[in-house]
């Protein structure tokens, strides 16, 4: 450890390269280097802050270098960095957990001490216990001599009788002096009870403090190298603690307002989605009616056109009829005239073959 000092002390004066030839190239800094003290490169080593007191904690085996500490600051922030933090707390919140053991342990102290209370006789209770116990002590006096003259007499039943009354006396006046020693005992508790209840726990080290003792007294208790170590400690664990609260809160709203965009998005697509599917069965409906509207078109027409032919059917059909009876008219006057014309003919015919027979005869 002596060595360790040493060694560091002729860094600080000399540099971390003193031992580098003039023709070697010099290491550079890397304040990831197993070397430098992690809790340092954070905030501080607490191997400094208990030196000389109740709670020193020895010298740091590691090196504290304030480049490194540079390099490290300025460094981004990566889970390396984290590591190193991590360390930092877990080495101050396990100081912390025992001074607030102490701490925890000092008030309950103080708490047993003032609960301790005791039921104290009364000076003229005490007196006349203290009476009483006189003339106990002469009652038993004069009990055991007459039993010794009534064994010299022979009478060992008076006197084995006056020995167990001395006996009851002898226990009544035992308990009177126990209680005038408890009563005693008791008070002097009291009075160390009262003077333990003017003192106090501080809640940084964990230290007795005397209430409404002195300014200067109290003073150098603040400015005390363990009470403010504890102070230093607290106050760069909230600090780390604050800051990556604030980092998280950060990052929580960073995510929330990312998430809120994803669904900002999803919605907008899928208001698109909507509309464009709204639109597309618009359309599909108008097509649908311009169909129904052709195909009842077609239809109309169909039935229109089919009508026109019944029509013109009915019409060919009256045409052809009146052509058929006009010519079965005509056909049918022809006959007439063709049988009337044949009738003629025959009828002349005969008239001349009348004729011609009537000649020749």
């Amino acid at each position: 450890m002596a060595a360790a000092a040493a060694a560091a002390l002729l860094d600080e004066l000399m540099g971390r390269n003193r031992n580098i030839l003039p023709n070697e190239k010099p290491k550079e800094l890397n304040w990831e280097d197993p070397e430098f003290c992690k809790l340092f490169l954070v905030k501080f080593c607490p191997h400094d802050l208990f030196v000389n007191t109740r709670a020193d904690l020895g010298a740091c085996l590691k090196v504290h270098d304030e480049e490194a500490r540079d390099l490290f600051e300025k460094a981004p922030y990566t889970y390396r960095k984290q590591q190193y933090e991590d360390e930092f707390i877990r080495f101050c919140q396990s100081m912390l957990g025992e001074v607030e053991r102490k701490i925890v342990k000092g008030k309950q102290r103080l708490a047993l001490i003032g609960k301790t209370e005791a039921p104290t006789l009364s000076p003229a209770q005490t007196q006349k216990n203290e009476e009483q116990i006189t003339l106990l002590s002469e009652k038993i006096n004069k009990l055991v001599e007459e039993a010794e003259q009534s064994g010299i007499q022979g009478n060992v039943e008076q006197a084995q009788g006056l020995m167990r009354l001395c006996d009851q006396l002898k226990e009544e006046r035992e308990a009177l002096r126990k209680s005038n020693d408890n009563s005693h005992y008791n008070q002097t508790a009291e009075l160390a009870a009262a003077q333990e209840k003017q003192m106090e726990v501080c809640d940084v080290c964990g230290a007795f403090l005397i209430v409404g003792d002195a300014q200067q007294r109290i003073d150098d208790h603040l400015m005390g190298k363990q009470h403010v170590g504890y102070a230093r400690l607290k106050n760069a664990l909230q600090e780390i603690l604050d800051k990556r609260e604030k980092v998280r809160n950060e990052k929580e709203a960073k995510r929330e307002e990312e998430r809120k965009r994803t669904r900002d998005d999803d919605r907008r697509r899928r208001d698109d989605r909507d509309r464009y599917r709204d639109r597309e069965r618009g359309d599909r409906r108008d097509r649908d009616h311009e169909r129904d509207r052709d195909k009842r078109r077609r239809y109309d027409d169909d039935k229109k056109h089919e009508g026109l032919h019944k029509n013109s059917k009915h019409r060919s059909r009256s045409r052809s009829k009146d052509r058929h009876d006009r010519h079965r008219d005509d056909d049918k006057e022809r006959r007439h005239k063709d049988r009337g014309n044949h009738d003629h003919r025959s009828n002349h015919h005969r008239r001349r073959h009348r004729s011609r027979s009537r000649s020749h005869k």
